[in-house]
C-alpha cells in the first residue's frame, strides 16, 4: 500500500514537473496606437507611406512602411531589387488637431520595464524614443517607439500592457508633419560590451545611447509576428523565428563573451557543452540571428560559410555585410566588423 502511495505521489510530481517545465510566458501583445487596420488587412491604412522618387516617378507607396527590404528600389538583370532594410514598422496616425499636430497615445505593447528614452531629438534618426524591456521565458526582448513628440515615462519604470508611454510625433530624420508615425520595433539585443566595440570602431562619432544603440539591437518582423499571434497566442519567439529562412551562415572564433546563446539559449542546437573550436551562426536576410551550433573549425576572424544563391550581388541584398555573388561572396569590412561585435571583446 505505501508502495503503491509513493508511486503515485511520483508519478503526480513529474506529471507537474513536466507541466510547469512545458509551459511558456505567453506572447500577449497589444497593439501601441487606435490603429488597428493591421488585423483587417488594410495596409494601406496602417502603415504610413514613404516618399519616393524612383527614375523621376514620384509616388507615396505605404509598402514602404512595412518591416524587411522595402525602400529604395533598384533596377538589375533579375527584376526591381529593394535595398534598404526597414527595421520595423512605421504605424499611421489616426488623431490630429486643428493645426495637423498628431494626438495618437503610445501605449507598451507588453508588460515590461522601461531601460531607455531619449528625449534630445538630434541624437538619432529615431527622434526622441523609448526602449522597453520584455523577459519571455527568461530570454530578453525590447520594444523600440521612435519619432515621439513627448515621453511620458522614465528609465526604470515597470509598465502594464496597453499603458501610456508617449505621444506620437515626427521627431527624427526625413519626417514631417503629414509623415507623422510611429515606429515600432521589437529586437533582440547583441551584447552588452556594445560601448567598448563602439569605441573601437567609431571614435569619432560619440554614443548617446549606450547598449541600446540601433547597432546593438536585432528588429524581427513585428507585424508577421502580431497577425501570426493573432491565429494562435500560444506561438513562442523561437517558433515564430523557426519559420525565418537561413540566407547565409557565419563562422565566429569562440569567444567567453559571446552573449546570443547566454540570452537566447534556444538558438543553441547540438551539444551546446560541446567545447568546439568556433560557432557557426545562422541569419535571415534581415540580420537576425537563428541558430547557433559548435563548430570544429579554428578561425581567428568571422568567415562566410554559406550564402544563399542568387543572381544578385550580396551587395544588393543585404545590410552591407556581405558583397559578391556565388562563390565570390563575401564578408566586406562593414561585416567584419559588426560581426566582431557577436563576440567582442573576443
Amino acid at each position: 500500500m505505501r508502495i503503491r502511495f509513493l508511486t503515485a505521489l511520483a508519478v503526480a510530481f513529474f506529471a507537474a514537473h513536466n507541466s510547469l517545465v512545458a509551459q511558456h510566458d505567453v506572447i500577449d501583445l497589444v497593439l501601441p496606437t487606435d490603429n488597428d487596420a493591421l488585423f483587417h488587412g488594410d495596409g494601406s491604412e496602417f502603415y504610413q507611406y514613404v516618399d519616393r522618387d524612383y527614375h523621376g516617378e514620384k509616388s507615396t507607396p505605404w509598402e514602404g512602411g512595412q518591416y524587411g527590404f522595402v525602400r529604395d528600389p533598384v533596377q538589375t538583370a533579375a527584376g526591381v531589387v529593394y535595398t534598404r532594410f526597414h527595421e520595423g514598422i512605421d504605424i499611421r496616425c489616426l488623431h490630429r488637431d486643428a493645426n495637423g499636430e498628431p494626438l495618437d497615445e503610445v501605449r507598451a505593447i507588453a508588460a515590461g520595464q522601461v531601460v531607455y528614452t531619449s528625449p534630445v531629438a538630434g541624437y538619432s534618426n529615431y527622434g526622441k524614443y523609448i526602449v522597453i524591456e520584455h523577459r519571455w521565458d527568461s530570454s530578453p526582448y525590447f520594444s523600440l517607439y521612435g519619432h515621439l513628440s513627448k515621453i511620458d515615462v522614465q528609465i526604470g519604470q515597470k509598465v502594464e500592457r496597453g499603458q501610456p508611454i508617449a505621444v506620437m510625433g515626427y521627431t527624427g530624420t526625413g519626417i514631417n508633419q503629414p509623415r507623422a508615425h510611429l515606429h515600432l520595433e521589437l529586437n533582440m539585443i547583441i551584447n552588452d560590451r556594445f560601448q567598448a566595440w563602439y569605441d573601437r570602431f567609431y571614435r569619432n562619432e560619440p554614443n548617446h545611447h549606450g547598449i541600446y544603440n540601433g547597432i546593438n539591437l536585432d528588429g524581427i518582423d513585428i507585424a508577421r509576428l502580431y497577425l501570426e499571434l493573432h491565429k494562435n497566442p500560444s506561438l513562442t519567439i523561437p517558433e515564430f523565428l523557426a519559420g525565418e529562412e537561413t540566407f547565409y551562415k557565419v563562422t565566429v572564433p569562440r569567444s567567453g563573451h559571446f552573449e546570443l546563446p547566454k540570452n537566447y539559449p534556444w538558438m543553441v542546437q547540438g551539444d551546446a557543452e560541446r567545447k568546439g573550436k568556433s560557432w557557426e551562426i545562422s541569419f535571415a536576410r534581415s540580420g537576425v540571428p537563428l541558430k547557433i551550433e559548435p563548430n570544429d573549425k579554428k578561425v581567428s576572424r568571422a568567415e562566410l560559410t554559406y550564402v544563399k544563391p542568387s543572381p544578385v550581388d550580396c551587395s544588393l541584398l543585404f545590410r552591407g555585410e556581405i558583397a559578391g555573388r556565388g562563390t565570390q561572396a563575401h564578408l566586406t569590412e562593414y561585416g567584419q566588423g559588426l560581426l566582431r561585435l557577436l563576440t567582442f571583446p573576443d
